[in-house]
């Protein structure tokens, strides 16, 4: 199969990504020329021991960090080439992230956090469509609790509904139930895999779970900034 038959064919296209940051002394290269391609729909986990690069890997993915070099496509779309209004407008439109601490917004509401991407986006449904997914992660009782009156796992229900409530091609996940219990983060999980099912979303999931990673149809190991 050739690039170009690779590029068109793959939801997701990752060629010799690199990445290095400066420091004082010396350029630190985080990314050491990752290739990768992934289908619609397909779900994959991302493993590897701490410091190798997986967060980056996350960040690039999501047009939060450019790489140094390389070319990243996704949805057909180079994101090289975009800068940061553009990168704002397709992360709206394509891309759901989560995150291990919730990154909800404190002084608003389950149902504010959810509908706020809808808000950006000028949706005129964003309440009618949050209380929707709120509902499918079983909150429709916690509609104007605030973060400090939820629990961790009810938390991260919140910015599982947040990250999807757009209807996201491309979901990322980070460390999803890092800060949760076990049963907790299990039905947290199920409920991820629940909606990206339904909704037909691309999951790439960042873990240390060797048990969660295995529930991907796919896994791969970077170390030292490169796939092995």
């Amino acid at each position: 199969m050739d690039k170009g038959t690779q590029i068109d064919n793959s939801f997701i296209y990752l060629q010799d990504i690199r990445l290095s940051l400066r420091s004082e002394v010396e350029d630190v290269k985080i990314l050491k020329g990752i290739n990768f391609s992934a289908n619609k729909g397909e779900t994959i986990s991302v493993v590897g021991p701490s410091g190798a690069g997986k967060t980056s890997l996350m960040m690039l993915l999501g047009g939060l960090e450019k790489p140094t070099s390389g070319t990243i496509r996704i949805a057909e779309e180079d994101l090289q080439s975009m800068n940061e209004d553009d990168l704002t407008l397709f992360r709206q439109q394509h891309i759901g992230i989560v995150f291990q601490n919730f990154h909800l917004i404190p002084t608003m509401t389950a149902l504010e956090n959810v509908a706020v991407p809808l808000e950006f986006m000028h949706d005129k449904q964003a309440f009618t469509k949050a209380k929707q997914v709120l509902e499918q992660v079983g909150l429709s009782h916690r509609f104007s609790h605030y973060p400090s009156q939820l629990s961790g796992g009810e938390q991260q229900r919140v910015a599982l509904a947040r990250a999807f409530v757009t209807e996201p091609h491309l979901l990322l996940a980070d460390e999803p139930t890092g800060n949760l219990d076990v049963e907790t983060g299990n039905t947290v999980i199920d409920l991820l895999f629940d909606l990206a099912k339904d909704k037909g979303t691309t999951l790439i999931m960042v873990t240390h779970d060797n048990a969660l990673a295995k529930r991907c149809d796919r896994i791969v190991n970077i170390q030292d900034g490169i796939f092995v």
